[in-house]
């Protein structure tokens, strides 16, 4: 049997954040892996995204991308 449960640990046990439902007594294997991993910036593909970069000389690029993407007509600005 296998269980998955979230623990907090306070310096010297783990505590349950829920309710555990073992035979007391028992002995147990525990795994511990953090819920949250730091993260490898350096790894994540979005992290070098800049490099991507390219000038256009399209000044209103961000506003009017559909028009250019897709042939849409320009938005009307008021």
């Amino acid at each position: 049997m296998t269980k998955t449960m979230k623990v907090v640990y306070d310096g010297s046990v783990f505590r349950p954040s829920g309710p555990v439902h073992l035979e007391a007594g028992k002995q147990y294997t525990i795994t511990v892996k953090p819920l949250v991993e730091d993260p490898d910036v350096e790894r994540d593909p979005a992290f070098d995204i800049s490099s991507l970069a390219v000038t256009t000389d399209i000044p209103d690029l961000a506003k009017e991308h559909d028009h250019y993407l897709y042939g849409l007509p320009k938005r009307r600005n008021p």
